[in-house]
């Protein structure tokens, strides 16, 4: 997968389509990333204990990659991925401004 932790992605589709965030978790098995504050839903929770009052809990569910572009922290605009090869060193550049991500 070519999106990592910590990157700044914008929303492609959905209905948060042009939200923009930071990715917080990947998840490999499924191809989908977790972006905080988007693609939020609601839970009705069962009161638990003190710390768990319970009620109506809203979570971010992860997003599939295909619906996230990366933001070039280079140039700032949405961007694909590639990558270079420079003697053993393998890193990720933007396709925009071929830059170094």
């Amino acid at each position: 997968m070519k999106l990592r932790k910590g990157d700044n992605v914008v929303i492609t589709g959905g209905k948060d389509k042009g939200r923009k965030g930071k990715i917080e978790k990947v998840f490999l098995g499924s191809n989908t990333v977790l972006v905080p504050g988007t693609n939020m839903y609601k839970r009705h929770a069962k009161k638990r204990d003190e710390r768990h009052p319970g009620g109506i809990i809203d979570f971010s569910r992860p997003l599939a990659v295909s619906k996230v572009s990366l933001v070039c922290p280079k140039c700032s605009q949405v961007t694909r991925i590639g990558y270079m090869i420079a003697g053993d060193e393998k890193y990720r550049i933007c396709r925009k401004c071929e830059q170094r991500i």
